[in-house]
């Protein structure tokens, strides 16, 4: 696990190894153990310079980046893990690839030279890297297929710079730093940006299952960029249940054991959830000696599974450290970490997320965690829930628009229901309008609905929806499927970059089991009956936990790692970062009605309204802000 840097100047520029060391400075936490510098001089007048940051993982002797083919023609810099190198290795010498170390490296380098971007089709993995061949005078990069490892970068025609993080590209001189205004529709809605784009003009990221490729056509340098993976869109496959457990058991267990691949000690993250606790059951298994486990919570006991985590401990026998974090913790270390998830953060959970990473680092280099198991087997409530309220829907629906207007604004401002009452119902089919926007996104994913955003920017919105849609209109499956695809290649996407940031801000690899891309495709043809069956979601992985779990933690109720941000922000402790949301010099203040802001603030200290998620989002926004654009230091 590593942190990698570069640029390509089409022509030739005064930029040097100082700007080079300075782009994977900025990243020095991906990779404390050692750093690498490349840089050639093409044919032409153009000049490539890679750069790279280590955490030793594998091969700690002869790991270093960026490396070379025999010839020194072809060079690489790598961030992640080829769980299947050694199986590749063999077939890559019998082609007459001759092996300087022990590196899952230099096999990815030795596949680019023997089957160029097809490479892609043979690793098992977690990945990001960029090539550059001057043979073929070709820059080559690549992202793995779900997004586990990042890749940003800035184009312009003249200069292509990548990174790990967005942070490094802008030491490179002459990026211009700007916020993408165009997003924050999106960003206050989701709490992310969906696609492509980030939150900063001119930067994207490389999006997963995709490669691209800069190469000189024609007496013009072009960037051209091409999907090479998609989840496989199969259709649901017959087999009775215990045929799909066998099935899911012996792959998850593959995965798993996969995933041990290590020169350091490693470990896991247990939360006391089904998936993490099943993943630290099969690690256990397939380890000696006791497994290092690894657990955050709150000192809020209501917000806190720590209980569950230390009885799944001492089920299994792991070696188990806690951490416990309160208000002054969390909030201590919020602007540190805005600054290394570079965009606002989407979640509360990402806080705590480092502190137990930071916690690991102590003892282990790489951990193993349950991410991913949601999006694969319907894990969330939401799923349910949706299906339940579209078909009820469909039925409602055949009443005059104008009833149902009428029950919607009922719902919305009787006093003759209890507030608990109205929420919930404001939840149902019976309190939104009947569309995918409304009855999923807005319902499950907004923070702020259409009206609200209105309100804030002075205007009517368009096009928050677009990047989720667009995802949930290419499948033609089942619905389950059609979330369950949606969800992969959006709210997914930005769970592994909280994983990844979280991780390496402490020092630390996480790996991601269930993400293995042929495990996934086995996924997507368990039959959804079997993925949500009543109540029960996830069924065939909790099927699975029984064997090696007691049924009450594989059957309670998931707690999705909450956060006792409703109280805190109620709360004497928080009205100085809160009071940064209406100050007359606060950075959302040049594009939202601070007013608006204000209201809400002051509703939700009187216990008025919950505007928690709401007052999150507008906080982090406004920190970041402050940091990246106002100067404001992360530390204070």
């Amino acid at each position: 696990m590593c942190g990698i840097a570069g640029f390509f100047q089409t022509q030739g520029s005064t930029a040097n190894r100082t700007i080079l060391k300075g782009m994977t400075d900025a990243i020095k936490h991906r990779g404390p153990d050692d750093e690498g510098f490349y840089e050639h001089q093409t044919g032409g007048n153009g000049r490539v310079h890679l750069g790279h940051r280590r955490l030793s993982i594998v091969d700690l002797a002869l790991g270093h980046q960026p490396i070379g083919n025999e010839e020194n023609n072809v060079w690489i810099v790598y961030n992640g893990e080829i769980f299947n190198h050694a199986d590749l290795r063999p077939e890559l010498e019998r082609r007459g690839h001759r092996y300087r170390t022990h590196s899952d490296t230099e096999t990815l380098l030795h596949a680019w030279e023997e089957w160029g971007p097809a490479c892609l089709e043979h690793f098992r993995g977690m990945f990001s890297f960029a090539i550059w061949d001057e043979k073929k005078a070709t820059l080559f990069a690549a992202r793995d297929r779900f997004g586990i490892k990042p890749f940003y970068y800035y184009w312009d025609g003249s200069v292509f710079a990548f990174a790990s993080e967005i942070k490094a590209l802008f030491v490179y001189p002459g990026l211009e730093k700007a916020m993408e205004e165009g997003l924050l529709a999106e960003y206050l809605s989701f709490g992310y940006v969906g696609g492509d784009r980030t939150m900063f003009r001119n930067v994207r990221k490389l999006m997963p299952g995709h490669h691209l490729m800069l190469r000189e056509q024609n007496g013009k340098w072009e960037l051209a960029i091409e999907r090479y993976w998609d989840v496989p869109e199969v259709g649901p496959e017959e087999g009775s249940e215990q045929e799909w457990l066998q099935r899911v058991e012996a792959g998850l267990e593959e995965t798993v054991r996969m995933r041990l691949m290590a020169d350091v000690p490693l470990g896991t993250f247990l939360s006391g959830g089904v998936d993490s606790s099943l993943i630290t059951a099969l690690v256990c298994r397939m380890t000696k000696g006791r497994v290092k486990s690894f657990s955050v919570g709150y000192r809020e006991a209501a917000f806190s599974e720590l209980g569950f985590a230390a009885e799944v401990s001492a089920k299994l026998g792991t070696e188990h450290r806690e951490v416990v974090i309160g208000c002054e913790e969390f909030f201590g270390s919020l602007r540190k970490l805005i600054w290394h998830e570079d965009e606002p953060i989407a979640w509360p959970s990402s806080v705590p997320l480092y502190h137990i990473s930071k916690r690991a680092a102590q003892e282990v280099k790489v951990v193993l965690t349950g991410e991913g198991a949601d999006e694969l087997f319907g894990g969330y409530e939401r799923y349910r829930w949706n299906m339940l309220n579209r078909r009820a829907g469909s039925v409602y629906g055949l009443l005059p628009a104008g009833l149902r207007r009428g029950v919607r604004s009922f719902i919305g401002g009787t006093d003759l229901l209890g507030g608990d009452l109205r929420r919930k119902l404001k939840h149902t089919f019976l309190g939104r309008d009947l569309t995918m926007e409304s009855m999923f996104l807005d319902n499950f994913y907004g923070a702020f609905n259409s009206s609200e955003q209105e309100r804030l920017f002075g205007h009517a919105i368009k096009g928050i929806h677009d990047s989720y849609l667009s995802y949930w209109k290419q499948r033609k499956g089942g619905e389950l499927d059609r979330m369950l695809y949606a969800d992969q290649k959006t709210y997914l996407v930005e769970l592994l970059m909280k994983q990844d940031q979280m991780s390496m801000a402490a020092s630390i690899e996480s790996r991601v089991p269930f993400l293995d891309h042929q495990f996934a495709s086995l996924a997507m043809r368990v039959p959804s009956g079997l993925k949500i069956r009543g109540n029960v979601q996830k069924y065939i992985v909790k099927r699975v936990a029984e064997k090696y779990l007691p049924k009450e933690i594989v059957y309670r109720k998931k707690m999705g790692f909450p956060t006792p941000l409703r109280q805190w922000f109620r709360e004497a402790q928080t009205t100085d970062i809160l009071n940064h949301l209406t100050n007359k010099h606060s950075f959302i203040g040049d594009y939202l009605n601070t007013q608006v802001v204000d209201d809400l603030l002051q509703r939700h200290r009187a216990g008025a309204e919950d505007g928690t998620d709401r007052l999150w989002r507008l906080l982090n926004l406004e920190l970041w802000g402050q940091n990246q654009f106002q100067g404001r230091s992360v530390e204070s």
